[in-house]
């Protein structure tokens, strides 16, 4: 009966794949794009889309609800981050749609060129094959003739 693998022997196995190593240079990557993003939409995006619906600061707009129990403190409901956050999401969602249909698209090619290349083989093989029989007819039909020519003398 095989021993049952420990939890931290497990873990080590999974470390030890290389897929893990893809998986943190992806967080990576995908950490400076987050930010790269981010910066995007607050610096340049929100700033002009305020500017063309009237001056309007998305980052400062929020709704301000008082302590209904008699506190002196408020709730502060900052939806104009919410929606700078909405279009963060929409610009990663975009770029990601872009990287995922090129990604299917050379897929779609690689896997177009392999159907070419195996029908251009097979084609080629199919005319090896016939010039092989083309062949084999004629080296027939001479010693058919070469037979004749004998039983004639």
């Amino acid at each position: 009966m095989a021993k049952k693998k420990g939890f931290v022997d497990e873990f080590k196995e999974f470390i030890s794949q290389g897929s893990v190593m893809d998986l943190a240079v992806g967080m990576v990557i995908g950490a400076a794009f987050t930010s790269i993003v981010t910066s995007l939409v607050n610096d340049i995006i929100m700033p002009v889309v305020g500017l063309i619906i009237g001056g309007v600061d998305f980052s400062g707009l929020s709704i301000k609800i008082n302590n209904f129990f008699g506190g002196n403190d408020a709730a502060v409901i900052r939806y104009g981050a919410f929606l700078q956050a909405v279009v963060n999401f929409l610009v990663v969602a975009f770029s990601l749609f872009i990287v995922v249909k090129a990604m299917n698209r050379m897929k779609e090619r690689a896997k177009a060129l392999a159907e070419k290349a195996r029908k251009e083989e097979a084609a080629e093989e199919k005319a090896e094959e016939k010039k092989e029989e083309d062949i084999q007819k004629q080296q027939l039909k001479l010693l058919k003739e070469i037979r004749d020519s004998l039983s004639k003398k």
